[in-house]
């Protein structure tokens, strides 16, 4: 889930988000299950809590490899700012894990 409860709806910038889902501490450490990016979008529209965002991915069984543990998230670059990142864990034999991303 994406979203913000600041006041942004002055700021101009565009951002991009991309979503993805990779194991945890893999060899190649690159190793991407599932990643979307998100059209660019001025940081002032990014959805308020009432409006968020919601994706939602199946990862079957397997995709992981020897390592169940995936880290799944948000990644993001703001147009000349930088780039950072939002991410969380999933264990093995967890069946649902909600990440919720309240950008600030």
């Amino acid at each position: 889930m994406l979203y913000t409860t600041d006041d942004v709806s002055n700021d101009n910038k565009l951002i991009t988000f991309t979503l993805q889902i990779r194991p945890l501490n893999t060899f190649p450490p690159n190793l991407v299950l599932w990643d979307s990016v998100l059209p660019p979008m001025k940081i002032k529209d990014i959805p308020s809590l009432a409006n968020k965002l919601v994706i939602e991915k199946i990862v079957p069984a397997g995709q992981t490899g020897s390592n169940n543990t995936l880290q799944a998230g948000f990644l993001y670059d703001i147009e000349n700012v930088g780039h950072s990142w939002h991410l969380d864990t999933l264990t093995s034999g967890n069946t649902f894990k909600s990440i919720e991303f309240n950008f600030h």
